[in-house]
């Protein structure tokens, strides 16, 4: 399943980079499609809980899951 995930605060290299290392570390993500400042795009079967509290863990603020 294709997710878009918005996130505040992710606003460097630094901070896209950290998103995707933890993002990749979960079982269930197929494909990281895109990443960028502001916005994920995955493929997997990861549950919305679990993709928020990762990211949230990390300092960054989820606003939406589309």
């Amino acid at each position: 399943m294709k997710k878009t995930i918005i996130i505040e605060g992710m606003s460097c290299m630094h901070c896209v980079n950290s998103v995707k290392g933890a993002l990749e570390s979960l079982k269930g993500i197929d494909k990281i499609i895109n990443i960028e400042k502001g916005k994920a795009i995955i493929e997997g079967s990861v549950s919305d809980e679990v993709l928020k509290e990762t990211i949230e863990d990390l300092g960054f603020d989820v606003k939406k899951i589309i």
